[in-house]
């Protein structure tokens, strides 16, 4: 089935560009496009990533924002994948078990 190679392939091709190699457990790709979002890693450990349509959003807190904590296991080397371009985080959303990997423009990065 060539739309299933397809996925496949480029699925692989996402993977390869972070360095990530599933293991142990599937955990898909986030259906909700966060690569417009401005957006940062806070806490101490693994912690939380935010992020928010805007700047001052994210910088205030105040107004429509996300926080995911970042989910970690025993069988991932680590839970933030940094590219050149693009960071992917493995979150865990605490809504209804859904844990996702986020992926995030560096550009839009804030600390």
């Amino acid at each position: 089935m060539k739309i299933l190679d397809n996925y496949l392939k480029l699925e692989k091709e996402i993977f390869d560009y972070f360095g990530y190699v599933e293991d142990w457990r599937r955990i898909p790709i986030d259906n909700q496009d966060t690569l417009g979002y401005f957006w940062r890693l806070d806490g101490e450990g693994p912690g939380t990533v935010r992020y928010a349509e805007s700047e001052e959003i994210l910088d205030n807190e105040d107004g429509k924002y996300w926080e995911n904590e970042i989910y970690t296991q025993r069988h991932l080397p680590k839970w933030v994948y940094r590219g050149k371009d693009y960071t992917m985080v493995v979150v865990d959303t605490h809504m209804d078990g859904n844990q996702y990997l986020q992926i995030f423009d560096n550009s839009l990065e804030r600390t």
